[in-house]
């Protein structure tokens, strides 16, 4: 259970950061995630779309034992708000 609690704090972490950076003016990397947002009527509502999402999945993953998966989504999320916080000190 901690793995998954990890991936939703790190989820959260995600996004309150990305929304920092994005409020500093600082352009979304993922372009995916850029085209979301450009569509949106409000960057935070495609952000948490995203963010439930991913969270579903790793519920999936989790109840599947599929925990090799999900620790390495953890080290990917936690490289990413360490690189959210980064743009935001050099913004």
């Amino acid at each position: 259970m901690t793995i998954l609690l990890v991936f939703v704090a790190l989820q959260f972490c995600d996004l309150a950061t990305t929304l920092v950076f994005l409020r500093q003016g600082v352009a979304e990397g993922n372009p995916l995630m850029a085209a979301l947002i450009r569509v949106s009527a409000h960057p935070a509502m495609a952000l948490l779309l995203v963010k439930a999402i991913a969270c579903g999945l790793a519920l999936f993953a989790w109840k599947s034992r599929r925990t090799r998966l999900l620790r390495r989504a953890n080290v990917f999320f936690a490289l990413c708000v360490g690189w959210n916080l980064l743009a935001i000190a050099s913004a």
